[in-house]
């Protein structure tokens, strides 16, 4: 009797003539690959499954789909293989959800998931809970929703979404991202679509945007809240603070026609020293030295620049050369200074309330610091008439103090002073004026934020004697502009241009020998 052989499988790439496929196959069905099943049964799915049917979820789909898989197969006798039978199912899954576009972006489908959020979720519970908790609790809501909806995300891009949710619920929502990129020094919000950002010195656009003007609007009012004040129609204009002193600016229409305008300036976690800014090339290590020396032995010392050139930066790396024994009182407008001595006493100013009173401005916070036996007294901006009481704060035995001013050049700082303390309405021949002033200032450090984006310490003046044509200024130091480069870096170099004249002062601190070897 002859034996016949098996004929060879309508599906599969080779005879089925192996012992263990024959064991692990069901019996009586025939074992075939990946490719073949997706050659019978491609057409089938198409025919089987409607993209506008789908079943809600990617779960879902994907078992009805291993279900159909295994139907199919089996009234042929034929036979997958686990592994590539989950390889298969993952093929037909995307290409159903791809053809019935079910997997819409995420950005897509986060205000729709956001607003079903809103309405199910108590927002006051909500906001006690742990982002652990939270995040377990919108998990599972954001399924529902999804499911409610017949919309496939991915596991990856539901843990995007809950993420944004949660950004939304407990942070700043687009902003978030943004404020932990340590990288980042300037966030500029201008609308829901315009985002903006500042990173090694130079502007570009965000790549994270708001759903509307409402969302805007939201993160808005959640920034002034957790300083106590707030923004509407009747305050249109608010400057407030963040929790890690990121100083933050709101503006919203009318007043600002594209719609809430908000500008965050960062700091960074790192507090810098002046020997850090000297290795970052922002100024020499020689004038990092002498600069230390002269808040050590505690000069008066005006930072003077442009909006974003450093100023703050520079004033926080001064402040840290003073002892830890002595009393500092510190007044701004929005708290942002740093300092890690002991012994800090923090002042802020007030603005009115909603029916225009009750505003406490910086010239009340200095008279009040002068009864308070500051040692240092450091303004974080001189931008009015409290120049006056500054002014008389130095020239009254409050050696040391430190503020920052709104100038381009040395000289023009003292110009502005002048012009400031003409504010205050105190009238004060101008020969008497510039005495105070050349009695009461000692240095004036100008910093500039260049075309590269590095913002270095242009230049170090000396306050000499006030004369006939005005108060003399001794350069000590200066950036030496040699050019640029095709990528925009600026070429220079420091010069030191004369020797300090506080040297007596600083052997009185014992001080001399560092300042000899600087110079």
């Amino acid at each position: 009797m002859a034996v016949i052989a098996p004929a060879r499988p309508a599906f599969g790439r080779r005879p089925v003539s192996s012992c263990v496929g024959a064991l692990l196959a069901p019996l009586g069905r025939t074992p075939v690959d990946a490719d073949a099943a997706e050659r019978l049964l491609q057409p089938q799915v198409a025919a089987a499954f409607d993209p506008a049917t789908l079943p809600g979820s990617r779960g879902a789909l994907a078992a009805a789909l291993a279900a159909f898989v295994d139907d199919r197969l089996a009234a042929v006798g034929l036979w997958l293989a686990p592994a590539p039978r989950r390889a298969l199912v993952s093929r037909f899954l995307g290409l159903l959800i791809e053809a019935g576009g079910t997997a819409p972006p995420v950005a897509s489908v986060l205000p729709q998931i956001a607003a079903a959020v809103i309405e199910r979720i108590d927002s006051a519970a909500a906001a006690k809970m742990g982002r652990g908790e939270l995040a377990r609790r919108l998990t599972g809501l954001v399924g529902e929703l999804l499911a409610e909806r017949r919309l496939h995300l991915n596991g990856a891009e539901v843990d995007g979404l809950v993420n944004s949710l949660l950004d939304d619920m407990l942070g700043l929502g687009p902003l978030q991202a943004l404020l932990a990129d340590d990288g980042i020094a300037d966030i500029m919000v201008n609308g829901p679509d315009a985002v903006f950002i500042e990173r090694h010195g130079r502007i570009e656009r965000a790549d994270v945007r708001f759903r509307d003007h409402d969302h805007v609007m939201a993160v808005a009012s959640r920034i002034v809240a957790q300083v106590g004040r707030r923004v509407d129609e009747s305050s249109p204009l608010v400057d407030a603070r963040l929790a890690d002193g990121s100083r933050v600016n709101i503006i919203i229409p009318p007043l600002a026609l594209d719609g809430v305008t908000i500008s965050i300036r960062k700091f960074a976690r790192q507090r810098l020293d002046l020997a850090a800014m000297a290795a970052a090339g922002s100024l020499s290590p020689a004038m990092a030295e002498v600069l230390a020396v002269a808040a050590a032995v505690r000069l008066n010392i005006l930072v003077s620049g442009g909006t974003g050139s450093g100023k703050t930066t520079l004033l926080n790396a001064l402040a840290r050369e003073i002892a830890p024994d002595e009393r500092i009182v510190t007044i701004e407008d929005a708290a942002e200074l740093q300092l890690g001595q002991p012994h800090v006493v923090r002042l802020e100013t007030r603005p009115a309330n909603l029916e225009g009173t009750g505003a406490i401005g910086m010239r009340e916070l200095v008279k009040n610091a002068l009864r308070m036996r500051p040692d240092r007294i450091i303004l974080g901006e001189i931008r009015g008439c409290e120049a006056l009481d500054m002014l008389q704060a130095m020239n009254t035995g409050h050696d040391g103090s430190l503020g920052t001013i709104h100038a381009n050049a040395p000289r023009e700082a003292l110009t502005r002073l002048e012009n400031m303390i003409g504010m205050a309405g105190v009238t004060v021949p101008l020969a008497a004026l510039r005495l105070q002033i050349a009695s009461a200032v000692h240095l004036i450090v100008q910093v500039e934020r260049m075309r590269d984006g590095v913002r270095r310490v242009t230049r170090i003046s000396e306050v000499g004697a006030a004369g006939p044509d005005g108060i003399a200024l001794h350069d000590l130091f200066a950036f030496d502009v040699a050019g640029g480069s095709r990528d925009g870096a600026v070429a220079g170099r420091f010069v030191a241009l004369g020797r300090p004249g506080f040297a007596a002062r600083a052997s009185y601190f014992g001080l001399a020998e560092r300042l000899a070897a600087a110079t």
